[in-house]
């Protein structure tokens, strides 16, 4: 049986409770830090703002009315100085073409484009600027006056954006990072124009050169337009590459949504009719046809053929199915002609809500941003407050007004804290995109820091380190007969029965290219084994218990003793009323479980094996993996308190499970990880998804979730250091407002373009 066929659509339980909004006019992590503020303050809410998504995630508080009113949360946004529109939920939208409820994604690229124009008409008045300033052979007569000329248009029209915001925050006593940058830029500009048109600098002759770096007794420069303008620049060149890292790192979402197919195929009393995906309804029935993609999740009724998979889950080979089969919509059917009845669509299918969760999870926040935001919120007053404190020192101790000035202004420009805002929010918008593309669900940035603390690692047996399915181990022909033989007769017995047991034994046969025969007389005895009469022969295949008792058949227990101590499953084969054989069965590992388990030890976890299968299984697997600490027939409550146990002795535990046994165990782990070949209560539990089901992808999971903390944490300490290095620098007028600006803005550059490392993340070599 394909892979494919314990594979649902992660349910309904993964989705939280509550709406979206998509904010507009948010320039910095202090608005994003003001507005959640405004939106926690509406009874019976909570709410996170994400400054890199721009977007607000508000839930029904505990304890208050689950139905949450918009208009009072979009007056709360209002209120605190921004606007706000309700996000429809995202869903594949096959007939429209677009993805849906992305309230932002039809005005990004004009957004993204004034943003360039200003960015390039700026650039262009600016450099003639610099150029001017720093080479003073080129200062020809009265060159200011065009220097003043040129960079007018850039510290009024280039840096609106931020006059703008700080003039409507000023409006609301409040101020932002915009306001830091307006202030510096208007400051050095009015200086300049000032020393021009009263003071000597607006004389005939006047030079001056660039110094990036001064020294308090070196004074300031009579004018400060290079500063103005190319500050300006340099802002702007950091939002605009903000916004382009933004839009990137939103690509394997829209990647993801893009999978679905735009019509389908469907049966209508036996004619095939092309329609709208958004017309199908449960249970029509679609034609599927080699490279078309699949329409909508469904149910394989006839047909087979091989189905790539690698866009949602990352597993390159393709996956073979047949009737009875799952098949998920989005995914290529790239050999053989199917017909699929649909059992989910629109926003229920599982490439909606693969897509809705990788959304969710880029919403979230991790405990270190959140100290960040704190951090912002209350940086803004504290670098006015310096900056004065600069001013009114060099005034005072120094009687220097323009070292004094030069200082204060340098302070503005450099404190800027948008790097702050960004740490988080890039990295995990480019990590949760990133392992998207994998087959790896991140359900936030919470599970981020719990993946660097655990040392244990659980597993579960069956589904998750085993496939879950029965195959032949052995076959050991008794009594005489040829071994191929005896497995002919058996197979062609049991090919009228539908157990699993029974399924392996044929599936084996023909595997090693044995032709089966017709069988006649064939009884199923539930429980126990089958009868039937083939080529003539009396065949009874079960339990040797069953034979003995109820054929009379002698069976001696010893020929069943030593699978059964290696937790396997004999069954015996009795032709014409002797002894035949004995098939052996059994679970079998998975492919690339040895290898996931030496990697998981590799990143400093301890394994345990966690079973409610017998000791003899579970003792034969644990060997065959090296595993030492097995835990065998647990009931589900039982697994539970494995993991309590385990954590009350100071470990801290990462779950590994599938099934809906496993649900409170993945819930109480410290980090609970769901194979995506399992159920829907188990994925609902779970912190991290692997939709493949594959366990080195598990170990794949943990190195981004690993790699994108470690992101994280050092965007921060770049973001924090450079501000507390800088500042008394610039305090004690040893930094020129320039390279300030610079400073500022590639602090800026640096934390978007360090998250946009973690999109070339590669999985281990198998």
């Amino acid at each position: 049986m394909s892979t494919t066929d314990a594979r649902p659509a992660v349910g309904a339980e993964t989705e939280p409770a509550g709406l979206q909004l998509e904010l507009t006019g948010m320039t910095c992590a202090s608005c994003a830090n003001r507005i959640e503020r405004s939106l926690n303050k509406v009874p019976g809410v909570e709410a996170t703002v994400n400054y890199a998504t721009e977007k607000a995630s508000v839930r029904a508080a505990a304890g208050a009315a689950e139905q949450l009113d918009v208009d009072a949360l979009i007056a709360a946004v209002e209120k605190a100085g921004y606007s706000a529109t309700l996000v429809v939920p995202r869903e594949v939208s096959a007939a429209s073409g677009d993805q849906g409820g992305n309230g932002s994604a039809p005005s990004a690229p004009d957004e993204l484009g004034a943003l360039r124009q200003r960015l390039l008409i700026s650039t262009v008045l600016t450099v003639p600027v610099l150029v001017l300033t720093m080479i003073p052979t080129l200062q020809f007569t009265n060159w200011q006056w065009l220097a003043l000329t040129l960079a007018a248009p850039v510290a009024v029209w280039g840096a609106w954006p931020f006059h703008r915001v700080a003039l409507h925050n000023a409006r609301r006593f409040i101020a932002s990072m915009d306001t830091l940058i307006s202030v510096g830029v208007t400051a050095a500009f009015l200086w300049s124009v000032y020393a021009l048109f009263f003071g000597e600098a607006g004389m005939p002759g006047m030079t001056m050169q660039l110094q990036l770096l001064g020294t308090p007794e070196a004074g300031a420069h009579e004018i400060y337009l290079e500063v103005a303008a190319a500050v300006t620049v340099f802002i702007l060149l950091g939002r605009y590459l903000e916004a382009r890292a933004k839009r990137s790192s939103r690509e394997a979402l829209d990647a993801l949504l893009d999978l679905a197919a735009r019509e389908a195929t469907v049966l209508r009393d036996g004619v095939e009719v092309r329609v709208p995906v958004d017309a199908l309804q449960v249970g029509d029935r679609f034609v599927v046809r080699p490279g078309e993609t699949i329409a909508t999740d469904g149910l394989v009724i006839e047909g087979a053929s091989s189905v790539d998979q690698s866009l949602l889950t990352g597993e390159s080979v393709p996956v073979d199915v047949t009737v009875d089969d799952r098949v998920v919509g989005g995914t290529l059917a790239v050999g053989g002609r199917l017909v699929v009845e649909a059992t989910r669509i629109g926003a229920d299918t599982e490439l909606a809500r693969l897509a809705r969760l990788v959304e969710e999870a880029q919403t979230g926040k991790a405990d270190v941003q959140r100290l960040a935001d704190r951090v912002s919120g209350i940086f803004v007053p504290i670098v006015f407050l310096l900056a004065l404190v600069t001013l009114l020192a060099w005034i005072v101790f120094a009687d220097s007004v323009e070292i004094g000035f030069t200082a204060a202004v340098a302070t503005l420009i450099i404190a800027c804290p948008c790097a702050l805002g960004l740490a988080t929010p890039t990295a995990l918008l480019v990590g949760t995109g990133r392992g998207s593309q994998l087959g790896i669900l991140i359900r936030g940035p919470q599970v981020l820091e719990r993946t660097r603390r655990i040392d244990t690692i659980v597993l579960d047996k069956t589904g998750t380190v085993t496939t879950g399915h029965m195959a032949v181990r052995s076959v050991t022909a008794a009594g005489g007969i040829d071994r191929d033989r005896m497995l002919v007769l058996a197979a062609s017995a049991e090919d009228g029965s539908e157990h699993p047991l029974a399924r392996a034994v044929v599936d084996h046969a023909r595997s090693s290219g044995l032709e089966l025969l017709p069988a006649e007389s064939f009884e199923a005895h539930a429980g126990a084994g089958v009868t039937a009469v083939v080529d003539g022969h009396a065949l009874a295949i079960g339990r040797a218990s069953w034979l003995r008792e109820e054929w009379a058949v002698p069976v001696d227990d010893s020929v069943v003793t030593d699978a059964e101590s290696q937790g396997a499953t004999p069954i015996v084969v009795a032709i014409d009323g002797a002894v035949a054989g004995v098939i052996v069965l059994g679970d079998t590992l998975k492919p690339t479980s040895a290898l996931a388990l030496s990697r998981l030890r590799a990143l400093g976890l301890t394994p345990v094996l966690l079973t409610g299968d017998n000791a003899g299984a579970a003792a034969a697997v644990a060997a065959e993996l090296g595993i030492d600490d097995v835990r065998a027939g647990v009931t589900p409550a039982g697994k539970l308190d494995v993991i309590r146990q385990l954590q009350a002795d100071g470990r801290v535990v990462a779950m590994v499970g599938d099934g809906v046994n496993d649900a409170a165990a993945l819930a109480a782990s410290d980090l609970g990880i769901a194979m995506g070949g399992g159920t829907d209560a188990a994925m609902a539990s779970s912190d991290l998804t692997v939709v493949s089901g594959d366990l080195l992808v598990v170990v794949d999971a943990i190195r981004l979730a690993r790699r994108t903390l470690r992101t994280i944490i050092g965007n921060l300490f770049w973001a924090f250091g450079y501000n507390v290095a800088a500042i008394p620098i610039a305090m004690l007028g040893l930094l020129n407002p320039l390279l300030a600006g610079l400073a500022m803005a590639f602090s800026s550059v640096f934390v978007v373009t360090n998250s946009l490392r973690l999109r070339g993340f590669r999985p281990q070599p198998r």
